[in-house]
């Protein structure tokens, strides 16, 4: 079903999954911590750039990038021409206590925005498959002039141990008994022979109206029955 102006408004478009952090900033500290596990030991000198790419399957500017980080916190010195050398293990570990938590930190925050859009998108659903159940409701109840509901039988009320035929109940309240609710059981189309029980649950059809009419009519009591039943 299309959606109308109103609902289309309140629908905001799907904003692409952003990441927490850059690339090139991801692969700087998963170097720190290969120097850390002495994958990659003090002195020694990195594969260029171009293969260190391939490695990590980003471009050489990415790895760039990630080398001048380390170069800040004195993890590894870049010469020029002349590749990278890992200068500090000690350093190294200093990097991973220091952008370790940031990024665990970024990636918690993207994902708690993550988790709100997520919110909003399904209360944005929610909001639009309520309307169109309130929509739906209202045309049936419009075109649609009876409708269903419940009335239990009081253990004083006349109509215990009576038939539905017995105390006329249609003709008295202008409502159909369509289903009894019986100690857990349901018990479908109770003919007119069925025999009331007190803590009995009528399901009933009828007008509006007859609503009260039945309300009053289970209420009556055995000493005022007479006029009922005859």
């Amino acid at each position: 079903m299309p959606m109308d102006k109103e609902e289309t408004a309140m629908v905001k478009p799907v904003k692409k999954k952003r990441d927490a952090t850059p690339i090139y900033a991801r692969i700087a500290l998963d170097i720190a911590n290969r120097i850390v596990n002495e994958e990659l030991q003090e002195g020694r000198k990195l594969s260029g750039r171009s293969l260190m790419s391939s490695e990590y399957g980003v471009s050489p500017e990415t790895i760039r990038r990630a080398f001048s980080l380390l170069e800040e916190q004195q993890v590894v010195a870049v010469y020029q021409n002349s590749g990278v050398r890992v200068v500090s293990k000690a350093n190294a570990q200093h990097y991973i206590a220091l952008h370790g938590n940031r990024d665990q930190t970024r990636e918690l925050l993207a994902k708690m925005h993550e988790l709100i859009e997520s919110h909003e998108r399904i209360g944005q659903e929610l909001f639009s498959i309520v309307k169109t159940l309130v929509d739906s409701t209202e045309r049936f109840a419009a075109s649609n002039p009876f409708f269903t509901y419940e009335c239990t039988i009081d253990p004083t009320s006349f109509l215990v141990d009576k038939t539905l035929g017995e105390v006329k109940f249609w003709q008295h309240t202008g409502a159909t008994v369509i289903a009894i609710r019986r100690a857990g059981s349901i018990l479908l189309s109770p003919g007119p022979k069925m025999k009331l029980e007190a803590e009995d649950t009528l399901v009933l059809v009828g007008a509006q109206q007859t609503r009260d009419i039945v309300v009053s009519f289970v209420s009556i009591g055995p000493g005022n029955s007479a006029l009922y039943i005859q």
